[in-house]
Formats: structure tokens, C-alpha cells, sequence
């Protein structure tokens, strides 16, 4: 089992014991997310590591990111505030972030590594620098400094 895996759960049981009701929630639902992927990877004989664990961590942040843009247009504050401490807690297990400095200077020399020509080659860019970033920066912010590079360096 995956040592992550370990701490959310060992998390969700404090969580429980001092009745702290959005962590419980937050944790409850990462759990169950991780134990259906489980489940999908022991048909095929395999396990689920600590990247899938990221992955889905970061599938539930953007999710409420999304809902918190719904809340905002809905005038709906508590909801937003709501979504925020969720994503607060989901983020404790992500690894720390990289600048845009650093994450800049991946892109770039991915770009060079990979001979992108233009925008077309974005896909095989934005897989690239994914695999090499492994949870330390979100996808959309990836894929705006790809644009942007692509766009500049080839003046589309």
C-alpha cells in the first residue's frame, strides 16, 4: 500500500476521533475515489501508486475549483468558502508547488527535447512535461505556459 494512501487514511481516523467534520468529509470521498481506482487496477493485476493517488488528489481540487467558479456566479459565498477548505485539505498531500520560474524553464527545455515546431505539437509537449512535473503544477497552468511559449516562440 502506498505510504500516501497510509496518511490519508491515518488522517481520516484522527479526523473522525476529533469529529472534524470537513476533513471527514473531504477525506471519506478520497478515499472511496482511491479504492474505486483499486478496484479498476486489480482486474488487470495491477496496483495503484503514488502518482494515480496524486492524479486523482488533483482531479477532486480542479473539480471544486470549477464549482467554486459555479458559487461565484451563483453569489453563493458559503458555498465558495466551503469548497476553498476542502481544496485546502486535499492540498496537504499534494508536493509543494513549482514556480512559474521553474515551471517555465521545464517547458522550455521540453520544447527542445521534444523539436516542437508549433501549437500542433501542444499534446506531445503537455505529456511530456506532465510526466516530468508529477503533481507539482496543475495541468491548466501547464497548459497555458505551453500556449504561450509555442505561440511566441513560432509567432502564431
Amino acid at each position: 500500500m502506498a505510504s500516501l494512501l497510509k496518511q490519508i487514511q491515518n488522517d481520516y481516523k484522527d479526523a473522525l476521533k476529533k469529529a472534524n467534520k470537513v476533513v471527514v468529509s473531504v477525506l471519506r470521498l478520497l478515499i472511496s475515489a482511491i479504492h474505486n481506482k483499486e478496484i479498476e487496477k486489480r482486474a488487470r493485476g495491477e496496483e495503484v501508486g503514488e502518482d494515480e493517488i496524486l492524479g486523482i488528489i488533483q482531479k477532486q481540487i480542479k473539480a471544486r475549483k470549477e464549482s467554486i467558479d459555479a458559487y461565484r456566479r451563483g453569489r453563493r459565498k458559503d458555498l465558495v468558502e466551503k469548497e476553498q477548505k476542502e481544496i485546502a485539505v486535499l492540498q496537504r498531500y499534494l508536493p509543494k508547488q513549482l514556480a512559474k520560474e521553474e515551471l517555465e524553464k521545464i517547458v522550455q527545455e521540453t520544447i527542445q527535447e521534444t523539436e516542437a515546431e508549433s501549437l500542433k505539437d501542444m499534446g506531445r509537449v503537455m505529456k511530456e512535461v506532465m510526466g516530468k512535473v508529477k503533481g507539482r503544477a496543475e495541468g491548466k497552468v501547464v497548459s497555458e505556459i505551453v500556449k504561450q511559449m509555442l505561440g511566441a516562440r513560432y509567432n502564431f
